[in-house]
């Protein structure tokens, strides 16, 4: 039994990751007993972990006897360098794309199977999207997700259709040999494009973010489908991508 656990197999570390884990977009505060089933511990061991969570500053505990993320476990995420590093460099040229267009600005990696969006700015005029900063969505329905797959290792395009591609709306591309091509047309013409295939009424063109010979993030606009000018939006990411790019380089030498 792992770390003295009367769980075979889970260490103290593990279960206190699963308690962290049981926080997610959809919820973000959640009871003794919410956390308990979700993260599978025992109520007792969860109510001792969610203690000792409680006391470092990963989880506050809210008027209503519920429990959140804490500002310290905040704070250190606040450290990584995708944040420090990436999303620094890039916020400056996101103000500026969302300034002249007016869209929804993203910035996203990847990270295994998905798309983890290190930060997004919209305004009044931008058209409601489901992506979020720090939030995950899939690879193959989305235009940052497009480019970020059309460029990672053939072995990770295999095991991402393997798996299966879900069908979000009418529109997205679920078939993997019609995928296959989309990707390799994404390399080709140098950005990736989406119509409505994550969020009928939406459109998306997002193009890659290169340090040196490989591609570390991708930029990308939603637009809403009616007014989309595919070409256009693409010429206009593609100095921003550039110049961060550049960026990263110098930063990194």
């Amino acid at each position: 039994m792992a770390g003295n656990s009367r769980e075979p197999g889970r260490t103290v570390t593990g279960r206190a990751f699963s308690v962290l884990s049981a926080f997610d977009a959809e919820s973000p505060r959640l009871s003794l007993t919410e956390i308990s089933q979700r993260a599978g511990i025992p109520l007792a061991t969860a109510h001792r972990l969610v203690g000792e969570l409680e006391s470092w500053g990963a989880l506050q505990r809210e008027h209503d006897g519920r429990y959140a993320i804490g500002l310290r476990l905040w704070e250190i995420g606040l450290l990584a360098p995708v944040h420090t590093g990436l999303r620094g460099t890039a916020l400056p040229h996101m103000q500026q794309l969302h300034e002249r267009t007016g869209a929804n600005v993203q910035l996203a990696v990847r990270q295994d199977l998905e798309a983890v969006y290190v930060e997004k700015l919209s305004g009044h005029r931008s058209i409601p999207i489901v992506s979020r900063s720090g939030g995950r969505l899939p690879l193959h329905t989305t235009g940052v997700g497009k480019v970020l797959l059309a460029h990672a290792p053939r072995a990770v395009v295999q095991e991402y259709c393997a798996r299966g591609l879900a069908r979000h709306t009418p529109y997205t591309i679920a078939e993997p040999g019609r995928l296959v091509r989309e990707l390799a047309r994404v390399r080709q013409r140098g950005f990736a494009r989406t119509a409505e295939e994550m969020t009928v009424g939406s459109c998306s063109v997002a193009v890659p973010v290169w340090e040196g010979e490989g591609v570390v993030a991708a930029l990308g606009l939603v637009v809403q489908s009616a007014r989309a000018e595919v070409t256009k939006l693409a010429r206009i990411l593609t100095p921003a991508a550039e110049a961060i790019g550049r960026q990263l380089e110098g930063e990194n030498r």
